[in-house]
């Protein structure tokens, strides 16, 4: 029977964890796995040691002060790995956390693996000859790292990215059932908003979201609501929001589908978001520190995941000071009103998904980890 140590730190990371266990429990219903995640990978068998909410924090200020409790969460879970002898250790992005774990992993010789890469292409190029030294196979889900990757000498293979099979094999509501149960208008378009999972992330962007939604009121008469995360106190958005906007819980995938428009925090939202096809405009605003620590720190023109995979700028982005209710109100106006606009983008979001390849990605790195840790 073998044990594996997994490590998520953020949403995202746990749902396409939670996938992988599921694919390797497939495989091998013997594994036992343990760890950091969130609630799909502890549906899905995961024995978690510390959940994402408790460790999840948005921005480079908001990290260093939360330096002492990860250092402990560190100690913990190798305190664990020691008593336990795992056979091996999968690190989904989380790249602050997981690279300083791996360090100590390797002390110990653990064949580590890294599946879903840390967005090195965008920052922290430098990291490149720490993975290789560390990291026995990166398991990647964009192809133009798996060039980047073989390129310096480190094993990589492309398998696609798992929101191909998350999506393809949701069982959605129907467009007049959802619209029935959450007492919305059929008749009116929809404008989705999509605030972050973050307690941080809802402080720092709702207020504008909310402001710019007044706007947009006063010369549409639509439906606007909010996507929002269970880990989130409603009263937190109500704060914000007022009783006019509804906060819908865990339909994240009806509300793209059926929105005629979006205002979308940077993050793996946007690529699901472009994956529907929805128009959509991104915003995003952290703490002036984080935001100028960052803006050093990235290589790339683009911050959110959309354009960098279709290489272009296919969606606007409202960052840091460009994030204001004016500029939200004027890139939803479009999108309502501008149909060449909105055909243009959707046509370029349709070679998104020809870029992140076929189906399949949980159960190609399922089989890649296993056979490789069968093979000892």
């Amino acid at each position: 029977m073998k044990k594996i140590l997994i490590i998520a730190g953020e949403v995202s990371g746990d749902l396409h964890g939670g996938n992988l266990v599921k694919a390797m429990k497939e495989l091998d219903r013997s594994i036992q796995f343990f760890g950091i995640g969130g609630d799909n990978m502890n549906a899905n068998g995961v024995e978690l040691i510390y959940h994402i909410n408790s460790i999840s924090f948005m921005g480079f200020v908001e990290i260093v002060k939360h330096i002492p409790f990860l250092r402990k969460v560190k100690k913990n879970i190798l305190n664990l790995v020691d008593r336990s002898d795992i056979d091996a250790a999968i690190l989904i992005d989380y790249p602050g956390f997981n690279l300083s774990l791996a360090k100590e992993l390797y002390k110990r010789k653990k064949k580590i693996f890294y599946y879903i890469s840390p967005q090195l292409w965008a920052w922290g190029r430098s990291r490149i000859n720490l993975i290789k030294k560390l990291i026995h196979k990166m398991i990647v889900v964009f192809p133009f790292e798996e060039k980047m990757y073989r390129e310096a000498g480190i094993e990589s293979i492309f398998v696609g990215h798992p929101l191909i099979d998350v999506i393809s094999s949701y069982k959605f509501e129907s467009k007049e059932d959802f619209f029935r149960n959450n007492c919305l208008d059929f008749n009116k378009k929809l404008l989705t908003i999509f605030p972050g999972s973050r307690e941080q992330e809802i402080k720092k962007i709702l207020p504008i979201v909310s402001e710019a939604i007044n706007l947009i009121f006063r010369e549409f008469d639509i439906n606007a609501v909010v996507s929002g995360v269970r880990s989130i106190e409603m009263n937190l958005y109500r704060k914000y929001l007022g009783q006019k906007i509804p906060v819908i819980l865990n339909k994240n995938y009806e509300l793209m589908k059926y929105a005629d428009a979006g205002i979308i925090k940077s993050g793996t939202s946007t690529l699901e978001a472009a994956l529907f096809e929805l128009p959509f405009v991104v915003v995003y605003k952290t703490s002036l520190l984080s935001y100028l620590i960052g803006k050093n720190l990235i290589q790339i023109d683009n911050i959110s995941l959309a354009n960098i995979v279709a290489g272009e700028k296919i969606v606007n982005e409202l960052i840091q000071n460009e994030c204001t209710p004016e500029k939200i109100y004027n890139e939803i106006k479009e999108l309502l009103t501008n149909n060449s606009k909105i055909e243009l983008m959707q046509l370029k979001m349709r070679r998104i998904k020809e870029i992140l390849g076929e189906s399949g990605a949980s159960q190609k790195a399922a089989k890649i980890i296993l056979s490789d840790l069968q093979n000892e």
